[in-house]
């Protein structure tokens, strides 16, 4: 798996930062930036150790009261003014990312933890932006996206099988969020249609593309 890093983003997550509000871009930015370095670090390690002494700094440095963390990591510092008070959801989708670290075939549980990871990510996301009541529907959306971006990503067609075949214990449809949350509603719509597709790449079609301007405009 190849993820790009910092703010150059795939195009689904670029789709659902265009849509974003002021108040949810920077939050929903520093996150993607995290996301991204964490699969950075996962899709090119060759060497696991490494790997997983890399995704520990990130841990540790997330563990830490935001006065004493290192100052100049651009993401971290991002992270340090935009998610005070939910760094457990940061910590989750560190965890999540290590998990897919484990020799293949990629097992089911590691598919789940790093769909609840970047899923704990948008609950704590929609708090932060004062919609507590949505944490719950952002959660699902967070594991729609998840699973099918993974999905997409495996090499090997029995893991993708597995991978989609996760979706069957989630809700069986995602209820609408707030129109201010519609930057998650974006990623959560792409990745069920992608699971519902057998894991096919999230925009690949006109219908796709129609689907985000529809959620970017009216949020469902």
């Amino acid at each position: 798996m190849e993820y790009s890093s910092n703010t150059t983003y795939p195009t689904p997550q670029e789709f659902a930062l265009a849509h974003a509000g002021t108040d949810v871009r920077p939050r929903l930015n520093a996150f993607l930036a995290l996301d991204g370095r964490l699969a950075q670090f996962v899709g090119q390690s060759k060497e696991p150790m490494l790997t997983q002494m890399r995704i520990a700094w990130w841990r540790d440095q997330l563990r830490k009261p935001v006065a004493d963390r290192p100052k100049g990591d651009p993401i971290l510092d991002d992270l340090s003014s935009s998610w005070s008070g939910e760094n457990i959801a940061l910590i989750a989708l560190i965890d999540g990312w290590e998990a897919l670290l484990a020799e293949p075939p990629l097992p089911e549980t590691a598919a789940l933890d790093f769909a609840n990871g970047r899923a704990a990510c948008f609950a704590a996301l929609a708090k932060l932006c004062g919609k507590q009541a949505s944490a719950g529907r952002a959660f699902l959306h967070g594991q729609y996206w998840a699973l099918a971006d993974l999905a997409v990503r495996v090499s090997e067609e029995d893991e993708r099988r597995v991978i989609v075949s996760q979706c069957n214990a989630l809700e069986p449809k995602l209820q609408p969020l707030p129109h201010s949350l519609r930057a998650l509603s974006i990623l959560g719509k792409l990745g069920e249609r992608s699971l519902s597709k057998s894991g096919r790449s999230l925009v690949q079609s006109r219908s796709d593309i129609l689907l985000v301007m529809r959620l970017g405009l009216f949020g469902r």
